[in-house]
């Protein structure tokens, strides 16, 4: 298992689902939307519309893509 990283901040979070170890699958605050006290993610930085992010519980790291903000001109013709 990872190291949490040296730069993860527990008051920059994101609440998105883990990849690897799902452990907000039967949260039922989780699953309606809300922002669970427990199933949180470290906020590493981001780049565009891309959240760069560590797992608390099985210390994952992973790019999510949250295509907010995400338009991209359309190239002249």
């Amino acid at each position: 298992m990872l190291p949490i990283d040296p730069t993860a901040d527990i008051g920059r979070r994101a609440w998105i689902a883990c990849p690897h170890c799902r452990d907000d699958r039967h949260c039922g605050e989780c699953r309606s939307g809300r922002n669970c006290r427990d199933h949180w993610r470290y906020l590493l930085g981001t780049t565009g519309s891309v959240l760069h992010v560590q797992c608390p519980g099985c210390a994952h790291l992973w790019d999510h893509e949250t295509h907010f903000g995400a338009a991209r001109p359309r190239p002249f013709h």
